[in-house]
């Protein structure tokens, strides 16, 4: 697992407010929350006693998810 390298920007009170990635870093952290919400969707699907969806509009609902 590779190692974070951020830094910290903090406001007049010492308090932590946000971060900064290298860009390379965060693009890879956006890579694997679209895929935890990708395997989401599919282990809800799979556990649904709805009716089995055509793999085309399965994809079209997927797409009006957060985060893609």
């Amino acid at each position: 697992m590779e190692t974070l390298k951020q830094q910290f920007i903090e406001d007049n009170q010492g308090h932590k407010v946000a971060v900064i990635l290298p860009i390379n870093q965060y693009n890879s952290m956006l890579e694997k929350i679209e895929e935890i919400e990708d395997i989401k969707v599919y282990d809800l699907a799979k556990s649904s006693d709805d009716e089995i969806i055509p793999f085309d509009r399965a994809i079209k609902e997927i797409e009006k998810t957060p985060y893609h």
